[in-house]
Order: C-alpha cells, then structure tokens, then sequence
C-alpha cells in the first residue's frame, strides 16, 4: 500500500538510516561471536536498531527501481539496500571484519564520532567512471584520489553482479558503485550508489564544497529523472483504450490479408480446403461488403479471386460449375509440345508472383487507409 502511495515515481534518492537486518542478506547466522555483536551494539547504537518495516519498504522500493529502470541514487545506507536488493551481501563491522585483518598501515577509519562531519578517508577513483568523470579536475594525475567524508561502520562485502566499483578505500572497501547498463542521464538512466554523502562535502563553517565535483551525483540524477518522467508523460499520454483499439485494428488487418490470401490459393489451385478453415475467408468478406471506398475496378478484381465469397463451401461450388471449363483447357494443352507448355508455365508463374505482390501491397493499402 505504501508503495501504491509513492506513484506516480520518476526518481528515488535513498539516504541515511539504521543498519539493514543482516537475516535480508546472510544465508547463515553471522560469523562474528556474541560479545563482539554485543560491543557492537554498544558503540553504534544509534545504527543496530533494526527496522524491519523501514529495510521492506525500501528493499521493496529500489527492487522496482530495478524492474521499471526508474533512477536510483543511493547515498549512505541508501547504497547498501541497492546492493542488498540486487543480491550483493555486507560487513556487518568494517572494523571488526575487514580493520583487524588489514596490516597497520592500510587500516581506515570508516566512522570518527568525534569529528562527524570533518572526518575524511582517502578513496581511489576507478577510471572511466561517472564519479572519474565528476571529479577529473581534482584528480592529481597518476594518483586519481579524493578525500571523501564517511559515517558508516557497515560496508560493501559482495558486490552484487550487475554493479561495477567507482570507488575504493585504502582497505580495499568498496566506496562507490554503478550499473554500466543503466546510466544514461540523457535517457532517464541512473542507477548508483554511494557511500558518501558529496552534499556534505564542504569547507568548514562555509558552504563551499571540497571539490567543484561534488554537487554532479545529484545534478546528473536529477538530469536523469527529469529525462525519465517525460518518458513514461509520452508512454502514459496514449489512452490504454486507444492502445487496444490500435491493436485490434492490427489484429483484423492481419486476418484480411490472411482472408484474401486463402481466397487466392483456393481461386489459382482449386483445392479444397478443411471445412475448419472457411471461417477465415469471412473476415475478408465482411471487409469488402462494408467498404465503400474501393473502386468497381478493385471490386471487380477482389470478386475475381474469391474474396468476396461469405464461405468456402459456396465458393466451391463455383469452381465445380467451372469443370467443363477446365476439362476443355487441359484438352488443349494436352495437344501442346514440351516447350510450348514449359513457356506458358514460366510466363503465368512470372505473372501470378507480379500480381500477387501488387495485389497485396494494395490491399494493404486499403486497410490501412481505412484504419487511419
């Protein structure tokens, strides 16, 4: 219901938040021993207080980003429920998971609540990324490094699949990430995470930014939405009833060029067909008795083939009252040498391909002008 509530949606910017109830992501119990979960709660209480109803709802959430390609930034937490809902996993403690098993010298800092929002960690930009793209002109060439604020404890542990990284800290955790497939601002895609906040990213006591790049996460997602929404406006701006209609119009112009082309192998080959199959000649029949825009020309040559028959049995019996016809033009050509008929065959095969591919171009011509 609540998810009913959020629609229409064109864009999703999911931020801060508790931990995600790790059952959402692990298969088995954790791997790390109750005292240390239980010193865990106590130095990031204000995070391990789960919320299952908040981890559905925005699990539930940026799945349906996924399905419809909505644009999705996830900043913070907002990057691991877009991790944990495409399947990817987390550290439940990057200190106690990933610090303790780093040599001293590559250990970082991932939380400081003495110096909230001042912390900064070193990260590694990937090449060829958005954020490599955003931040080209602070990169110190050969180093492509920026210092970026962090406030989490939890981590990227398994990247899902469809994500590629962006960024990296020292300790190898994963910083940033995106979905190659589905960015695209120009075209209403955009899906990332961060586990940054850039909007806080500025000098002290100032609003201005540590990096004139920091403000372009939100400016190409908002790009992105602005490009999605007149999207689904083109989508949605086609009644549903005129979408059908549209469809059953393609629909009865297939079964009339079906129709006549029936009616022209039964008229050229004067074979039965299976009483099951006369129902299919009707569709043309009706078209041709309520057209009225056909000249006595195209009427003339539609009744020719047969179209205009209401059923096959009636029309074969047409055929039958042709037989002494037939009989007489096998007479002759029976008395006909091999090439005389041989010439006759390849002349009425080149005629009846030529006529066949005209007839239909115009009869598709009709139907569509009669559909228009």
């Amino acid at each position: 219901m609540l998810l009913d509530s959020f629609e229409p949606i064109h864009g999703v910017l999911l931020c801060d938040g508790e931990d995600i109830d790790p059952s959402l992501y692990e298969e088995e119990s954790s791997a790390l021993p109750p005292e240390e979960l239980e010193e865990i709660r106590r130095l990031h209480s204000s995070d391990t207080a789960i919320d299952k109803e908040k981890d559905t709802i925005e699990l539930r959430l940026a799945k349906l980003c996924q399905e419809r390609n909505i644009p999705y930034l996830g900043i913070c937490r907002g990057s691991q429920v877009l991790n944990v809902a495409c399947g990817g996993t987390l550290f439940q403690d990057i200190e106690k998971e990933v610090s303790k098993n780093c040599p001293e010298g590559q250990r970082v800092k991932h939380i400081d609540y003495d110096n909230y929002d001042g912390h900064r960690l070193v990260v590694k930009v990937v090449e060829n990324t958005p954020l490599n793209h955003w931040f080209k002109d602070s990169l110190e060439e050969g180093k492509m490094e920026i210092s970026v604020n962090s406030y989490h404890h939890q981590g990227i542990k398994r990247l899902a699949q469809r994500f590629v990284p962006m960024a990296f800290a020292h300790d190898g955790l994963i910083e940033g990430f995106y979905d190659p497939d589905s960015y695209n601002p120009e075209e209403g895609k955009f899906i990332m995470g961060l586990q940054f906040h850039p909007e806080r990213m500025r000098w002290s006591d100032s609003d201005q930014f540590d990096y004139p790049g920091c403000p372009s996460a939100y400016q190409e997602f908002v790009k992105a939405v602005i490009a999605y929404q007149k999207k689904v406006n083109i989508t949605t701006s086609v009644p549903k009833h005129q979408k059908l209609d549209q469809e059953i119009l393609e629909k009865k112009r297939k079964s009339i060029i079906r129709s006549f082309s029936i009616a022209r192998n039964i008229y050229t080959t004067g074979r039965e067909m299976a009483p099951w199959k006369e129902s299919e000649l009707e569709a043309g029949a009706e078209f041709l008795e309520s057209n009225t825009a056909m000249s006595l020309q195209q009427e003339n040559r539609l009744k020719q083939m047969g179209a205009t028959v209401r059923n096959a049995g009636s029309y074969i019996e047409r055929l039958k009252l042709n037989g002494e016809k037939e009989k007489l033009a096998r007479s002759v050509m029976g008395k006909m040498s091999v090439e005389q008929l041989s010439d006759m065959m390849s002349f009425y095969h080149m005629m009846g391909q030529i006529c066949s591919e005209v007839l239909e171009r115009k009869l598709n011509g009709i139907v569509n002008d009669l559909a228009s």
